[in-house]
C-alpha cells in the first residue's frame, strides 16, 4: 500500500514539473510576460579615500 502511495506522489510530482516547464515555454504565446520590470536607478556614491 505504501509503495503505491509513493509511486502516486512521484507521478504527480513529475507531471507537475512537466506542466510547469511546458507553461514556461508556451506562456508567452498566450500573453503571459515573465520578464522582470526594468527601471534605471541612479544613486550617488561617496568614497572616503585619502
Amino acid at each position: 500500500m505504501m509503495g503505491r502511495l509513493v509511486k502516486l506522489v512521484v507521478y504527480i510530482l513529475c507531471l507537475g514539473f512537466i506542466g510547469l516547464v511546458g507553461y514556461s515555454y508556451v506562456g508567452p504565446f498566450f500573453g503571459v510576460d515573465f520578464s522582470a520590470p526594468q527601471k534605471e536607478i541612479r544613486q550617488p556614491v561617496v568614497l572616503n579615500a585619502d
